[in-house]
C-alpha cells in the first residue's frame, strides 16, 4: 500500500500526501474531501478502501488516524448551494483543495483517487483505484467518508422522514419518493437531474 510513496520519495519528493473524497453521487449533502501524510514508518493495520469497511471499521479506524502523531489530515467541505454553483464535478476539486490547504505540514507532492487532476497547485499524480493502492488515500477516503457520513447522520435528525441516515442521501428508492412526498430541502443539490422537476418550484422544505 506504500508503492505510490515509495515511489515519489525515490523522485525526490519528502512530503507526500494521498486524498480522496466522499459524496460525489448523492443527491443531498455535502461532498467532503480528506488529504492525508503519513510520516515514513508510521502505519495502521487496517487501512483500506473506506467502501471495504464496515461503519464500525470506518469508526475505529478514524479515531486512530486522528490520533496518530504520524498521520497529518486535513478536510475539505463544499455544500450543496456551492455545488448547485459550480457542479459536482468543480465542487469535488474544490474540497480536495481545501483538504490539502488545512493539512499541518505543504506536501510536495499529492496522490488523486481517480483519473482526474484537481490543479492543487502541487505536482500530482492520478492513481485510478488509488484507495486500494495507496495507503495515504485510503486513510483520506476513510476519514472523507467517517465524516460524511457524520454530517449526513445529523441532517437526519433535521429531517427524519427522509432517511438520510439510511441512504447517506444517495438516489434509493426510498429517497426518491420522500423527496415526491415532501419536496426537496435546502440540504439537496438542485442541479442534480433528478431534482430538476423541483426547480422551479416553490416547494423546497426549510428544514
Amino acid at each position: 500500500m506504500f508503492e505510490y510513496e515509495e515511489r515519489a520519495r525515490a523522485r525526490g519528493y519528502k512530503v507526500i500526501a494521498g486524498v480522496d473524497e466522499a459524496g460525489r453521487g448523492p443527491l443531498a449533502g455535502p461532498v467532503v474531501a480528506a488529504a492525508c501524510i503519513i510520516e515514513p514508518g508510521a502505519s495502521i493495520k487496517g487501512v483500506d478502501d473506506s467502501k471495504k469497511l464496515t461503519p464500525k471499521m470506518r469508526e475505529k479506524l478514524y479515531k486512530e488516524i486522528s490520533a496518530h502523531s504520524g498521520f497529518h489530515v486535513g478536510v475539505g467541505i463544499v455544500e450543496p448551494e456551492r455545488i448547485d454553483e459550480i457542479n459536482i464535478l468543480q465542487a469535488t476539486f474544490e474540497a480536495m483543495r481545501l483538504a490539502v490547504e488545512h493539512l499541518d505540514l505543504r506536501p510536495d507532492f499529492v496522490l488523486v483517487d481517480g483519473n482526474q487532476d484537481p490543479k492543487l497547485g502541487i505536482e500530482t499524480e492520478t492513481v485510478i483505484k488509488g484507495d486500494s493502492h495507496s495507503a495515504s488515500i485510503a486513510a483520506g477516503s476513510i476519514v472523507a467518508k467517517y465524516l460524511r457520513d457524520q454530517i449526513m447522520c445529523s441532517l437526519d435528525h433535521e429531517c427524519p422522514e427522509y432517511g438520510f441516515a439510511g441512504h447517506m442521501g444517495y438516489p434509493t428508492k426510498a429517497h426518491v419518493e420522500a423527496i415526491a412526498l415532501h419536496g426537496p430541502t435546502r440540504f439537496h443539490r438542485m442541479s442534480f437531474k433528478t431534482l430538476a422537476p423541483y426547480r422551479n418550484s416553490a416547494q423546497v422544505v426549510d428544514a
